[in-house]
């Protein structure tokens, strides 16, 4: 049986990856990832030796075609992010999804099989730690740069759900801003728990909460925080009178 596994792979924390993990990477032909130079960095920490091939957002369909048809010539074949689990905003899923409707008679007969190795994603991770309601969450992945965002944020005032999503470094401050600008009815944002997750397993691993005006004087005054990506988690129910502290 030919092998095409998704594995997650830490999201900061080398450590963090398991045994399952480690003996499919050796095992591959071939480790697919975004950045090559990246993964490497996971697989000489191992001593694994397996080659790497790069597909990103903006690899074309000829990777993708080469990709299958390494599949058909029975090759195993391992997908990893640059940190997480593939799939989840990550352009693993267009890969995933391209193998299956490409090669679904393979798969029906059992002669090649998708499989998953679980691991890291700074989705549950940042639930797990930040205390907050989540039983039913929304989560919105990367929230896009410029249409449908404010759109965006009108939902989340209303959002009867907790809410989650990624925010760059780039962007944070002026997402903190927008939380803060939005209502909900007669009731502002500012009386919404938010809790910023950042580093995460990382040795500056920080959880930073509260109303979004105090998270985001709490990163104004220290601007030297502001770096890598956040998850940023709006809890569902409002709290009367609410701001909360750093």
């Amino acid at each position: 049986m030919t092998t095409f596994s998704v594995i997650g792979t830490p999201i900061g924390n080398l450590e963090d990856i398991t045994l399952r993990a480690l003996k499919v990477l050796a095992a591959a032909d071939l480790v697919l990832c975004e950045d090559t130079r990246t993964t490497r960095k996971l697989l000489e920490k191992y001593d694994i030796k397996t080659k790497t091939l790069s597909y990103h957002v903006h690899s074309n369909q000829n990777r993708s075609k080469e990709i299958i048809t390494l599949l058909k010539e029975g090759k195993n074949l391992a997908l990893v992010s640059d940190a997480g689990t593939p799939g989840i905003s990550d352009p693993g899923i267009e890969l995933v999804g391209q193998i299956r409707r490409e090669l679904e008679a393979e798969i029906k007969d059992g002669s090649i099989k998708i499989e998953v190795i679980p691991g890291p994603s700074a989705l549950p991770a940042a639930l797990s730690i930040a205390g907050v309601s989540a039983s039913q969450f929304t989560f919105l992945g990367f929230l896009p740069h410029k249409k449908g965002r404010e759109t965006l944020f009108k939902e989340i005032a209303f959002s009867k759900r907790t809410m989650v999503f990624y925010e760059s470094s780039h962007r944070i401050m002026k997402t903190l801003d927008s939380l803060n600008i939005h209502n909900n009815g007669s009731d502002s944002l500012t009386s919404k728990k938010v809790t910023v997750c950042r580093e995460l397993t990382k040795i500056y691993e920080e959880v930073v909460s509260g109303s979004a005006l105090v998270v985001k004087e709490y990163f104004e005054k220290n601007s030297d925080k502001v770096r890598g990506e956040f998850v940023v988690i709006v809890e569902a129910f409002l709290r009367q009178g609410y701001e909360g502290q750093a």
